[in-house]
């Protein structure tokens, strides 16, 4: 079976395509780099041409709340036009929990693109997954004021890519469900406590404050804005293993 991953050399996107081909299917990792260029149009057709699956992982470059919007929705549009004409029997997209729950730019371009991928009339999956285990040294930065961190007091369930890379694939594999799979890691906790943890188990010394006047990547956000509400798919490695793990790799 031929798979097509969009953004297939990114975070998910390599270790997407490495399980696939580990299963012996013919995947084509497609970015800019390969030529195809979801923004522009370029190799797009030639690229989803022959595939029953594409799985589309690409990501915004800019964070600013207007080029954001317009990325998902020219890539959405450009992809599915080309995915229809195509024959694509399976369309699987990767998108953020809570992103019709919580108000910020980037969110605002995830739902434009998930309503791209109902109207498409092509048969789909979309994944929401809570934040990835790789960004929480980011996450600290940029919520760093002066020797403290300061985070929203808020649930927090953050998964590893390892973990949601291995959904993906699963889930390419299998039928298009038209609906929604919700991801998150294996520990839910208050957003404060998982990052003091994450800050102890590196050994860097900041201060963590939960406070109610934060907010995440510009927004605000309730107790509940950033885990997934009901039934939800949970990955099997845990913070502390997750810290081992990179330790190990580094």
């Amino acid at each position: 079976m031929k798979i097509v991953v969009i953004g297939g050399t990114g975070l998910i996107g390599s270790k997407t395509v490495a399980i696939l081909r580990q299963g012996g299917h013919e995947v084509v990792a497609a970015s800019p780099q390969s030529g195809v260029n979801t923004i522009t149009g370029e190799g797009v057709k030639q690229v989803v041409a022959g595939a029953q699956v594409v799985i589309d992982l690409a990501n915004s470059p800019s964070f600013e709340d207007k080029a954001v919007l317009e990325f998902f929705q020219t890539s959405g549009r450009n992809l599915l036009a080309a995915e229809a004409a195509a024959g694509v029997r399976h369309h699987v997209a990767l998108s953020i929990v809570a992103t019709d729950r919580t108000d910020n730019g980037y969110f605002r371009g995830k739902v434009a693109q998930e309503r791209l991928i109902v109207a498409s009339g092509i048969p789909y999956t979309i994944i929401r997954a809570t934040q990835f285990l790789e960004f929480l040294g980011g996450i600290a930065d940029s919520s760093t004021d002066g020797n403290s961190v300061r985070l929203p007091p808020c649930l927090f369930q953050p998964i590893a890519a390892d973990d949601v890379a291995a959904v993906v694939a699963d889930v390419a594999l299998a039928a298009p469900r038209g609906s929604i799979v919700e991801i998150a890691g294996p520990e839910r906790a208050q957003f404060s406590e998982i990052i003091a943890r994450y800050l102890k188990a590196v050994d860097d010394p900041r201060k963590v404050v939960s406070d109610p006047e934060a907010q995440y990547w510009g927004g605000r956000v309730e107790e509940r804005s950033l885990v997934p509400l009901g039934e939800a798919r949970l990955g099997r490695i845990g913070l502390d293993e997750w810290v081992r793990r990179s330790r190990a790799k580094a």
